[in-house]
């Protein structure tokens, strides 16, 4: 029997990228994977809890580790939600009665190429991308969850595409969430910094891991008129023969 991986899909993707979601579902299944959407989740409790409204932010995570509690895996196509879960519930749900159920599930719940590489040890899923591509180290995904090679792993094994390294990968884009509404001159200027690194690799594609610097990364390059699109890591290993992007 295969194993059983329940998908948590981010606001972000929900709303914004639902492409992302259904990558991730062809990219798991293609490894093996079965895949279940649990339809009464919901937002993971992040942008309240960032923002430091906790009260608020508690139902959404205690729904969110009933949703989960029975899952098997959980597996999320975004660094930021993933440490939500992982890392910053623990403090959270302290007093909460799900403390416990809370702990469960975060130490079941990854980050995509996290769950791919450390979970199902694979690296190579497949994926034809002929396409040059930049990878951008998103902060959470990096200094949360402490993926460094992970991604790149996966972008190595990926047939056809040109792996160019970024000066400054590790650098912040400047979305932050609520910081780019807050200090929005200081998040555009960190944007414009970061589209500079990826305009000098001359690459056709950047990735991430976070769909949300992806989205903020997009609207300074289109700004900007540059060259390079933004394309999340799903959807780059769920790109094979049978489907087209076009730069």
């Amino acid at each position: 029997m295969p194993h059983k991986v329940s998908l948590f899909v981010p606001c972000f993707v929900d709303q914004l990228l639902p492409e992302v979601a259904a990558d991730t579902v062809k990219v798991l299944r293609r490894i093996g994977y079965d895949v279940e959407f649990p339809e009464d989740q919901t937002c993971c409790g992040q942008p309240a809890f960032n923002t430091g409204y906790w009260n608020e932010a508690r139902p959404c995570a205690e729904h969110f580790v009933r949703v989960f509690r029975d899952a098997e895996f959980v597996v999320c196509p975004s660094g930021s939600c993933a440490t939500m879960v992982r890392t910053f519930y623990a403090d959270l749900l302290a007093s909460s009665s799900l403390r416990d159920d809370a702990q469960a599930v975060a130490s079941r719940t990854f980050e995509l190429s996290e769950f791919l590489v450390k979970v199902a040890g694979v690296t190579q899923v497949g994926a034809t991308f002929p396409h040059s591509v930049t990878y951008h180290a998103s902060c959470h995904g990096l200094r949360e969850l402490h993926l460094r090679d992970e991604p790149l792993q996966l972008l190595r094994e990926v047939a056809g595409l040109k792996l160019i390294e970024m000066a400054r990968s590790e650098e912040c884009c400047g979305f932050g969430g609520t910081f780019a509404m807050k200090f929005a001159d200081i998040s555009a200027a960190m944007g414009n910094s970061k589209a500079e690194s990826v305009a000098a690799t001359e690459a056709e594609f950047v990735t991430a891991i976070d769909p949300s610097c992806l989205m903020h990364l997009q609207g300074i390059m289109g700004k900007r008129q540059d060259r390079a699109r933004t394309i999340h890591l799903a959807s780059v290993l769920a790109h094979d023969e049978s489907t087209q992007v076009t730069p």
